[in-house]
């Protein structure tokens, strides 16, 4: 009887101490979101208020009282915005769909193909990441002009159609397809790209989801590289014409016009995010687990 009763009280003083271990957890979790999430809402806050109310605080407000939308209407109006979504759109949609075809065969090569040297050229890519992206820069910089394709998307795209790392991620993908499927494909006389088509790819959609979700967000957010090689305002793309947007747009003192612009910009990426977050987490970790 007394083993039991010391039993029961151990477990209930657990159950405690694991109730306030989550409880300080969730507390300090929330703190932690509300951190990430404040410049957010300032943003948002800000987008909506008119420029004179904005002038007019000289202790920032929390909140307003009198909520516009006139900011997001001079987004489209004071420069072209709208242009400049569309160029990113094209960017992003031929970048992202360009890159997954070179991946996936050079992953796909990686993978399953046997030939000579086979591993050491996976090392050489491997150490392509070491290389600082400012170098890369300036080598495609040089190499773009020479080909005379600044100021057009060629210029922009070439540069961006493959990435080490994607590929780093997909072969570790298709390396965890069992052998015996590909062995049993060549026995029934399938051929390699049917076999990637019909058993490798429609296996690792987790993944490519993924990584197609990333390239989304990674042009979509490209910035150094359109600044760089673009100086025609008809190649534009959303990221760099937000400088455009305070120089020749706004004035560098219409905060709330500037927050608005950059709130129209900002919101396919969350809604994306938000959409597929569960597919971008789960592609990662399959992707990055053997066995």
């Amino acid at each position: 009887m007394g083993k039991n009763t010391d039993y029961t009280r151990i477990e209930k003083g657990s159950k405690a101490r694991r109730r306030i271990g989550n409880g300080i957890t969730y507390v300090l979790l929330s703190l932690w979101a509300l951190v990430v999430l404040f410049p957010f809402y300032w943003m948002l806050l800000t987008s909506v208020k008119s420029y004179s109310a904005y002038n007019s605080e000289y202790i920032p407000k929390f909140y307003t009282l009198s909520p516009t939308l006139q900011n997001y209407k001079d987004a489209f109006t004071a420069v072209p915005l709208a242009k400049y979504f569309t160029n990113t759109l094209i960017f992003t949609i031929a970048t992202t769909a360009i890159m997954l075809v070179v991946i996936t065969l050079a992953a796909f090569a990686f993978a399953r193909l046997e030939f000579k040297g086979k591993n050491a050229v996976f090392l050489l890519f491997l150490s392509l990441m070491m290389i600082p992206n400012e170098l890369v820069i300036i080598t495609n910089f040089v190499t773009i002009t020479n080909l005379d394709l600044r100021n057009s998307f060629t210029g922009l795209i070439l540069p961006s159609v493959t990435s080490v790392f994607y590929i780093y991620l997909l072969k570790e993908n298709f390396e965890q397809i069992p052998d015996t499927l590909y062995y049993a494909a060549k026995v029934d006389g399938t051929s390699d790209l049917k076999y990637l088509l019909k058993v490798m790819i429609p296996i690792s959609k987790p993944t490519l989801i993924t990584i197609t979700i990333l390239k989304v967000i990674e042009c979509w957010n490209s910035y150094v590289w359109p600044r760089l090689i673009t100086d025609d305002q008809n190649y534009f793309l959303v990221s760099n014409g937000i400088q455009e947007i305070r120089e020749n747009g706004f004035g560098r003192e219409n905060i709330p016009a500037m927050m608005a612009a950059v709130v129209v910009i900002s919101v396919p990426l969350v809604v994306l995010f938000l959409i597929f977050r569960d597919k971008v987490m789960s592609g990662v970790s399959r992707g990055g687990t053997k066995g």
